[in-house]
């Protein structure tokens, strides 16, 4: 999502109207209109997405040539009208439209007919240097072709089967235990930035639910609330350490736990991000992020013995196959011993020889 430099999305600007009260207002071809809310909030960017589907069909009125009838661009016309693109949360229809839009520059003329396996695997291969975005664009192709094919637009959808790049890296790095003392030994509790840290690496939730979290959400030792992501309803007990922290929390007006230097709630999630990198820089901390967190606290819960339906029934993740990408990062060892240990509790120890006569080397440092 394209951002301008006052930390607006594209085509919105901060004007003072008439009654001298300032406002964000989207212009652009023939669309003008104040958007409501806070910038970026959910209910704003559902504004953002009706007024870019405003502008859109402007331009395929007033600009025929470039929506031509069975072209690319009537295509993205026909999508961003369509209930499916209506049903995807304002978030993301904002990334998948950045997506199209970007594509549609370039390709917007095409038609459909015309576009081929053979072009999209040529247009993948030419951004080799920016992999996460090739990945994104194939993921997106993917999801308005086969809108095409069931429009009856195209008989087949030629992006499907289309592999992406290998990821480069596992994504946000999990924080260790020396990070995690690090940050706690410079932030004590009191300050907004261990508030942060502690609702992140005991609650295990994304950035987005961690801003909305508040004391409306605390009941009898636990926190509800339902994951913007996935809607997923959750009841995370609230870890002791957490509560700690809590207790030294302020109840304020804005329903909120997490502030930013004025006392206000964060405007949206990247805000809160730069804010945390700064807190991080502060505790002599690089490379890691709030979302590291999340790992972190899933990694915990790994070593802790958790099993997967357990440590999802924290974290909220839909599937099990995320929850172990998630706790890779667990100390192989410590589960080894672990493992061990329960092997040994079930067999019996009598049948085994005692582990402390037995005489083992002494680890050699690597």
């Amino acid at each position: 999502m394209l951002k301008t430099r006052s930390g607006l999305p594209k085509h919105c600007t901060h004007v003072v109207d008439r009654h001298g009260k300032r406002r964000v207002r989207f212009r652009r071809r023939g669309v003008s209109q104040y958007l409501k809310g806070t910038p970026w909030s959910e209910d704003f960017m559902r504004q953002y997405a009706a007024a870019l589907d405003r502008e859109t069909n402007h331009r395929a009125g007033v600009g025929a040539g470039r929506t031509a009838l069975g072209s690319f661009s009537a295509l993205c016309v026909m999508f961003y009208n369509s209930a499916e693109f209506a049903a995807l949360k304002p978030s993301t229809q904002a990334m998948q439209r950045g997506v199209l839009e970007r594509f549609r520059r370039d390709h917007g003329h095409r038609r459909l007919a015309d576009l081929k396996r053979a072009h999209l695997t040529h247009i993948i291969g030419s951004m080799r240097d920016k992999p996460s975005a090739a990945n994104n664009l194939i993921k997106v192709l993917k999801k308005i072709l086969e809108f095409a094919v069931a429009q009856e637009m195209i008989a087949a959808n030629p992006a499907r089967g289309i592999k992406g790049y290998r990821a480069a890296s596992e994504g946000h790095r999990t924080w260790t235990e020396d990070d995690i003392a690090k940050f706690e030994e410079h932030h004590p509790v009191g300050t907004k930035a261990r508030l942060a840290f502690a609702l992140a690496l005991y609650t295990a939730q994304r950035r987005a639910d961690l801003l909305k979290m508040g004391w409306q959400h605390v009941r009898e030792n636990h926190i509800y609330l339902r994951q913007q992501k996935t809607q997923r309803e959750l009841s995370i007990p609230i870890h002791p350490a957490l509560a700690r922290v809590l207790s030294g929390a302020p109840r304020n007006d804005n329903l909120v736990f997490i502030t930013s230097s004025r006392g206000v709630p964060f405007a949206a999630g990247e805000h809160l991000s730069r804010a945390f990198r700064a807190w991080c820089e502060e505790a002599g901390l690089s490379g890691v992020s709030i979302h590291g967190l999340r790992k972190a606290a899933c990694r915990r819960l790994a070593e802790a013995g958790c099993s997967a339906n357990e440590i999802a029934a924290i974290s909220g993740h839909l599937t099990l196959r995320e929850v172990a990408r998630y706790t890779s990062a667990a100390s192989q060892e410590r589960l080894a011993e672990r493992a061990l240990a329960r092997q040994v509790a079930t067999e019996g120890e009598q049948t085994l020889p005692n582990p402390a006569t037995l005489d083992f080397p002494t680890r050699k440092k690597l």
